[in-house]
């Protein structure tokens, strides 16, 4: 719902902006009720200006923000990539150093005893 209202509120600021502007340009005479035919094609022609530019924007605005999600998930990929080469880095040494640890162990256990069992 706070989607809608905040879409329905950036319409009603657009709506009263292109209004202002074009009532601006355009109306030079406030002494009569009816717009003259000057003033009518006036506001027909800056309500079409702005809503073409508005459009072609928006069409720029899309095509950039595409090209800037696609670079955003190749840095993304990117990371995640390099995240896991360093956690496998990781756990092949933490294998190394448990059969290194193994191996010293096998070594201590199976090497023959130097000290004499004989009492002096």
């Amino acid at each position: 719902m706070d989607y809608e209202l905040r879409n329905i509120k950036d319409f009603l600021q657009l709506y009263n902006k292109i209004t202002d502007m074009c009532f601006n340009s355009c109306v030079d005479n406030l002494y009569g009720r009816d717009l003259t035919r000057e003033e009518i094609s006036c506001t027909d022609n800056c309500v079409l200006k702005f809503t073409n530019v508005n459009q072609r924007l928006l069409k720029v605005y899309v095509g950039v923000q595409s090209d800037i999600n696609q670079r955003r998930m190749a840095e993304v990929e990117a990371q995640q990539a390099k995240m896991m080469a360093e956690a496998q880095q990781q756990q092949q040494q933490q294998q190394q150093e448990q059969q290194a640890a193994l191996q010293s162990t096998a070594e201590l256990t199976s090497a023959p005893s130097t000290t004499d069992p004989t009492p002096a």
